[in-house]
């Protein structure tokens, strides 16, 4: 059981529409329930439903992010894209930023360092994703990434108090595989021991599901999860939330 305050961000990635909204009923009256008191549910649905559910949410604590922003900080001719600034002007409060499944289309860590800027100076709270591919994990070079993007993905920022670090292996990313304890236990820790000062908040990702949660809470340093897949299925969702608390 743990008692710290957990965050559990749900992406919703390129899934859902207006129906979806009847499916989170469920999880409206457990946020307002005494089970969540010491945690912090977060949506990260796709830009067409962001409106939707500021609105679904309006009375219950549940906050709201998008999955991914422009690099630029100002308004331009990029069709197709929204910034930092139109997410916090529509309500949204969290963004997640450099996701693996962003990443291999191209996403450098110059520009999720630009993404991640722009969005503090939008005054965002940043999930910035890290993670290794299966290649690199079995050439023993998941450090070796880890390090490469933390120190180009957060460049020149000072003030890290509102950025998530939320460590996905790209190999568990719905895959159903997840990493052995005591080897999540290390890279944790070598992941908080790459900042002098105070680390920022450790999240884990990677087929978090209500089956292997248990497993996952082992590791009590980590500050929450980033939930995929299962956070569209609302009952899925909150099994996660109370199994972390039991």
């Amino acid at each position: 059981m743990t008692n710290k305050y957990m965050y559990f961000i749900a992406n919703w990635k390129m899934y859902g529409d207006i129906k979806s909204l009847n499916t989170l009923n469920r999880v409206i009256k457990f946020s307002k329930s005494k089970e969540i008191n010491k945690g912090r549910l977060i949506y990260c649905p796709p830009y067409t439903l962001i409106n939707s559910f500021l609105k679904k949410f309006k009375n219950c604590l549940i906050d709201i992010g998008a999955q991914n922003c422009h690099e630029n900080e100002t308004y331009g001719p990029h069709t197709g894209f929204i910034n930092a600034r139109m997410l916090k002007n529509i309500g949204a409060n969290y963004v997640i930023i450099g996701h693996s499944e962003n990443r291999e289309k191209g996403e450098s860590n110059r520009l999720i360092n630009l993404k991640i800027k722009n969005a503090i100076k939008a005054k965002l709270k940043v999930i910035f994703c890290i993670g290794e591919t299966l290649k690199e994990k079995r050439q023993k070079k998941t450090r070796q990434i880890l390090s490469k993007q933390i120190k180009l993905g957060l460049d020149k920022i000072k003030n890290k108090s509102n950025i998530f670090i939320a460590y996905e292996p790209v190999w568990a990313i719905g895959t159903g595989m997840i990493p052995k304890t005591e080897d999540l236990l290390k890279t944790i820790k070598f992941i908080k021991s790459k900042f002098k000062s105070k680390s920022p908040k450790i999240l884990y990702g990677g087929s978090v599901n209500p089956n292997n949660i248990k497993n996952l809470k082992k590791i009590n340093i980590i500050d929450g999860f980033l939930v995929g897949g299962a956070s569209q299925n609302s009952k899925k969702f909150i099994d996660i939330v109370k199994k972390t608390y039991s």
